[in-house]
């Protein structure tokens, strides 16, 4: 069973310990929420630090991710996109030049023509299909911020648009001390462990980021190798995106 945010002209609002996360439209956001398994998610763009580690954490553990990358990453990061792809991760488009979809302010209001959309996708396949990478329906839009519209134009595509699972601060991993909505590693890891203990994270998409700005010294990728030992202890399988929602 996959779960579908599927709420056409509202808010889903999701709360917890840590505050609102909104979801809009109709995403796949979760796997079978029955069965113990996660997908952990990476996202890239403009930086790539924690490549190595991740890549050599995850062999470790024998896990495979996946790991959704601009065209612009593609371009950059050759080297570690091969690295990536021969570790046998899963390889997805997160567009090509990271653009703001819709407004932060009103998600109705649309930033990007529907040409623009299409360009930008284009281009980011392109790149992929360079890295020797054929398929990959699976669209995580730039920013994780989306509406029914852009939803609508990616399945017309023939992708399936896809999110994370919210209720934890994972993704709040790229902020910086300098940000207002600055998390630690800690908070962070806080997060995702009382999730677990009062929720469970079964079927959950955990989304982190393969780099972040330099500002940020902490960086949570160095504690992947736990955070897979300790959610491995309490029963959970780690399967690549394609699979968790097969």
């Amino acid at each position: 069973m996959v779960v579908k945010v599927c709420f056409i002209g509202m808010f889903l609002v999701v709360s917890n310990l840590y505050g609102q996360v909104l979801h809009y439209s109709e995403a796949i956001v979760s796997g079978d929420t029955n069965t113990k398994q996660i997908a952990l998610v990476f996202t890239g763009h403009e930086y790539a630090d924690g490549s190595s580690f991740i890549t050599e954490a995850l062999k470790k553990q024998e896990v495979k991710a996946s790991f959704f990358l601009t065209g612009d990453f593609y371009r950059k990061y050759q080297k570690e996109v091969k690295n990536l792809k021969r570790n046998k991760h899963y390889l997805g488009a997160h567009s090509d030049k990271h653009l703001l979809y819709c407004s932060w302010e009103n998600r109705d209001s649309l930033l990007i023509s529907k040409e623009e959309f299409l360009i930008d996708l284009k281009n980011n396949y392109t790149e992929m299909r360079r890295a020797g990478i054929k398929k990959a329906k699976y669209f995580l839009p730039p920013y994780e911020w989306y509406n029914q519209t852009v939803t609508d134009w990616t399945e017309e595509q023939g992708l399936k648009l896809v999110n994370f699972t919210s209720g934890t601060l994972s993704h709040a991993d790229y902020t910086t001390p300098s940000m207002s909505n600055y998390r630690s590693s800690e908070r962070i890891l806080e997060s995702i462990f009382d999730l677990e203990k009062n929720r469970g994270l079964n079927g959950f998409i955990l989304l982190l980021h393969i780099g972040t700005d330099p500002e940020r010294t902490d960086k949570l990728y160095f504690h992947l190798p736990s955070l897979i030992q300790k959610l491995k202890a309490e029963g959970y399988t780690f399967k690549r995106i394609d699979e968790l929602l097969k």
